[in-house]
């Protein structure tokens, strides 16, 4: 598993579980930089990790409209908690890392809803994430 992989999963644990526990991202993020000085093996998923959960934070207005737009049918407080994390995710990486090419970072996303999420999940983030993708 790639060093990008393993930091998206990271980054994905500290927004879901920030959602779930309805506390501000600032405060998961504190928490993980702690942990991350406490558990060096874990230190190489630490920077895009927090880049990507930071990122997330700074844009969720547009990235919550996006999804909206996009996401034909759910409002985002009907969706999954974890698969609005794994959106979110997705979309910024699209939106806002251009070091990302958007399939990579669409292919990545619907990976981790298939890991982690429902049998429906990972056909559901594809469609979202692709037409963010395709509007830009």
């Amino acid at each position: 598993m790639s060093s990008r992989t393993k930091a998206r999963k990271r980054a994905l644990d500290i927004l879901y579980g920030a959602d779930l526990r309805e506390r501000p991202l600032a405060d998961a993020l504190a928490e993980e930089a702690l942990r991350a000085t406490q558990q060096p093996q874990r230190e190489g998923s630490w920077p895009y990790a927090r880049e990507i959960a930071s990122g997330v934070d700074e844009h969720r207005a547009e990235l919550d409209a996006l999804i909206a737009e996009h996401a034909h049918g759910w409002t985002l407080e009907r969706m999954p908690v974890l698969d609005r994390a794994i959106i979110r995710l997705g979309a910024w990486e699209i939106l806002f890392n251009d070091e990302v090419p958007e399939g990579v970072a669409i292919a990545e996303a619907v990976q981790l809803a298939s890991e982690l999420s429902t049998d429906d999940s990972a056909g559901f983030v594809n469609g979202v994430l692709s037409a963010i993708a395709h509007s830009r």
